[in-house]
């Protein structure tokens, strides 16, 4: 078992584990209120990638390496953006509200600013670390515009004529 830090006896002490479980709890509680035909579909896929992040913060605590922690750790901020996809889906096809989906988001924005921590601090003490980019804040505006569109290549050199 890898030493996470001084008086932690358990995963379960890690607080980005406890906000993960938290996560999870508001995943669940969302989908109840999603039609009944997508209980087996998108709901079902929210609530997978909600239960891997915690899963996978356990699971890397308890490997006998910090490369295999970092690892797992790294899965769960994959896990992590899937449901962010998911939320975002489910919002653009009318299954959750806005205000629901930020239920969600939100607690997902606080387990991800830890994990990039957790992540960064094990890494400075391997010796190898890679910034993370920023998060976005929030999810996309279903009503915008701009929302899941790529953003527009300039054209010609980039240069201003003369």
């Amino acid at each position: 078992m890898m030493d996470a830090g001084k008086g932690l006896r358990s995963y379960r002490d890690l607080r980005v584990w406890q906000e993960a479980i938290k996560l999870v709890e508001i995943i669940y509680d969302l989908c109840k209120s999603m039609p009944q035909e997508e209980r087996y579909g998108l709901c079902s896929q929210m609530q997978r990638a909600a239960v891997s992040v915690p899963a996978n913060i356990a699971e890397g605590y308890e490997r006998d390496h910090r490369k295999e922690y970092i690892h797992h750790l790294s899965i769960s901020r994959g896990s992590l953006a899937e449901l962010e996809t998911h939320l975002i889906i489910a919002q653009r096809l009318g299954f959750l509200s806005r205000e629901n989906v930020l239920k969600g988001w939100q607690q997902s924005r606080v387990v991800g600013r830890i994990l990039r921590g957790l992540i960064a601090s094990l890494k400075d003490r391997s010796g190898s670390s890679r910034p993370f980019p920023a998060p976005s804040p929030e999810p996309p505006d279903p009503q915008s515009k701009a929302a899941g569109t790529k953003p527009r290549r300039p054209t010609g050199s980039g240069r201003q004529k003369e």
